[in-house]
Formats: C-alpha cells, sequence, structure tokens
C-alpha cells in the first residue's frame, strides 16, 4: 500500500507493507483522514507514536472493513466505520483494535465521518466525563476556528452551555453561526476581562490549546470551583503556576493526551462518544466543519494549512 511517512521532518508518500489485523484488530481501507495539530507535532519530532503504534501520522480516519483479526465479534468485512487510531491514518489501509471503531453516523457520507473521531472523542473526554459541562455552566474554547473548537462550540450548545471562544475576527461570523454567544479576538482583546464581564463569575470550563502562555490568565477566567483542562501546547510546555491562585477559585487544572491512553480507556470513551454524541451528529445538532480535503500526496501542503492558521474547522486527506 502506500502511505505518508516522515523523512527528516518532511512527509513522503511512499509504498510500505499492508498492515495486518492482529488479535482483536480489523483492517480498514481508508476513504479519509483527518489531519490534526499533533500530526504536525509528530513530523517536526516532538511527539512521537505511543510504543506498537504505527509510525505513520493520522490519528482518525473512516472508510471499509476489508479485514477481520481473531477475537473480534461483531464487526464485518464490508461494514462502513469510522475510527479513532493512534497512528497510521494517513496511509490505504490501517489496523486499529476493534474497540476503537465508532459507526458512520446517518446523514453523513464516509469523508464527513472522519473529520469526527479524534475531536469527539477528545472534547467529550475532557469537557463532558471529566470536567462535568453541563446545562446552565459557561464554557471558555481556546482556538475556536480548529477542528477542536468547531466541535467543542456545538457541542457546549448542544448540553445547554454559554459558549465562550477566541479566535481571529475573521472567523468570527462563522463560529457565532455554530452557536458561540460570545467571541473574543485573542489578538486585541483580553478574554479574562471579557469572560467575567459576561456572567460576572467566569468560565465554569476552559478547554484549552495553548499550554504555558494561558496558564496564569486561565485562571483568573476560571469562575469558582472550575475546571481547566489542556489539551495543547502550542503557547509552551513550562509556566509558573500560583497555587494561591488557583486555590482561590477551588479550581483545578487537568492535562491530557487521548493517544497515549490504553486502549481499554479508548474503547470506554469511543463507547460512551457513539452513546452520548453520535445521536447529536445524527440529529443535526452537532456536525462536522470541513475546510477543506486534499489527496493523501498533498499531506505536506496540508501540513503548512494547518500551521497557518487560517482554516477554519478539519482538514482532511483523501485515501
Amino acid at each position: 500500500m502506500h502511505a505518508i511517512v516522515i523523512e527528516d521532518k518532511q512527509l513522503v508518500l511512499r509504498e510500505v507493507p499492508d498492515p495486518e489485523a492482529g488479535d482483536g484488530e480489523v483492517v480498514i481501507d481508508v476513504t479519509a483522514a483527518g489531519v490534526n495539530r499533533a500530526d504536525v507535532s509528530q513530523r517536526q519530532g516532538f511527539y512521537p507514536p505511543p510504543p506498537g503504534a504505527s509510525p505513520y501520522p493520522g490519528l482518525e480516519c473512516a472508510g471499509v472493513i476489508s479485514a477481520v483479526g481473531p477475537g473480534v465479534t461483531g464487526r464485518h468485512v464490508g461494514e462502513r466505520v469510522s475510527a479513532l487510531l493512534a497512528g497510521g491514518g494517513y496511509a490505504k489501509k490501517v489496523a486499529v483494535p476493534a474497540g476503537q471503531l465508532l459507526p458512520v453516523p446517518a446523514g453523513l457520507s464516509l469523508t464527513e465521518s472522519a473529520a469526527l473521531p479524534e475531536v469527539a472523542c477528545t472534547v467529550w473526554s475532557n469537557v463532558v466525563d471529566r470536567d462535568r459541562l453541563r446545562q446552565g455552566r459557561t464554557l471558555l474554547v481556546h482556538g475556536g476556528g480548529s477542528g477542536i473548537g468547531t466541535f467543542a462550540i456545538q457541542l457546549g450548545k448542544a448540553l445547554g452551555a454559554t459558549v465562550i471562544a477566541t479566535a481571529r475576527a475573521n472567523k468570527h461570523e462563522a463560529l457565532r453561526a455554530l452557536g458561540a454567544d460570545l467571541l473574543i479576538d485573542y489578538t486585541t482583546d483580553d478574554f479574562v476581562t471579557a469572560t467575567r464581564e459576561l456572567n460576572g463569575r467566569g468560565a465554569d470550563v476552559i478547554l484549552d490549546i495553548v499550554g504555558a502562555k494561558y496558564l496564569s490568565r486561565n485562571i483568573e477566567a476560571l469562575a469558582p470551583n472550575g475546571r481547566i483542562s489542556v489539551i495543547g501546547m502550542q503557547g509552551g510546555r513550562k509556566a509558573e503556576l500560583d497555587l494561591g491562585q488557583l486555590m482561590a477559585k477551588r479550581g483545578s487544572v487537568s492535562s491530557t493526551s487521548l493517544r497515549a491512553r490504553p486502549a481499554g480507556d479508548k474503547a470506554r470513551i469511543v463507547a460512551a462518544v457513539a452513546r452520548d454524541v453520535w445521536p447529536l451528529v445524527e440529529a443535526g445538532a452537532v456536525k462536522p466543519v470541513i475546510h477543506t480535503t486534499m489527496p493523501l500526496a498533498e499531506a505536506a501542503r496540508a501540513h503548512e494549512l494547518m500551521e497557518s492558521s487560517d482554516h477554519l474547522g478539519k482538514i482532511l486527506l483523501t485515501a
């Protein structure tokens, strides 16, 4: 098969051995794969795949099952699925544990469904499972124009929360249409002041892709008993934490990575997303936001677009 491999921090299309379905796995003939910021970090040498994972980038895909390994039940060749991956999505075929498969939501094409697994599992596991966002709470989403951001805005609104998002001004109209109640241009405005002025208390849940640069200000923007989930480090890895400031809010900060979680943990998250989120997708309350699709061979150009942050929503590669 053909896959995108990383050579000297460059993405190159090469012919590689076909994957085989191991115990508890299926092989998917990939129709499309999502491009994520983590893939860029992997290409740059900062985010290696976990032990045993495919060396090729790509954390989500959709396609058709072409082989079923030993120990797999309830799956069959020819079944249309999407999948959460530990790697390998930038390829014609990928092996994946059966517990990380998701159905293709009714009304979506295979290509459209490739935009969902990574963002849905990341947002649900942090915002809902860990941080307990629910009706009447306030959610602050950093990077509102990203794939994560566009999904989090919609899920927050579907859960009945007030949603605040930071993004460049040229993305505000589109994000307002997705349900954001307040948009903040992070290049010119202070998100701490704007967040606190909205409700007088701050955000109950903050979903942050920036990291160190925003840590102190996130605590300032946090409501009493609020929770901060850091899922990215675009603004650096290390920052000074004022424990007194956090303690005064009775707040908490967590930092998570979905990719390296044990297979059983991923399977639990995937099952919960299928149960709790997919009905919202099928009802049209949450939908994939796709900026563009590109052929697999143009993965390098897709990364250039990702790094520019000029996109809105997901970038997909079609195999």
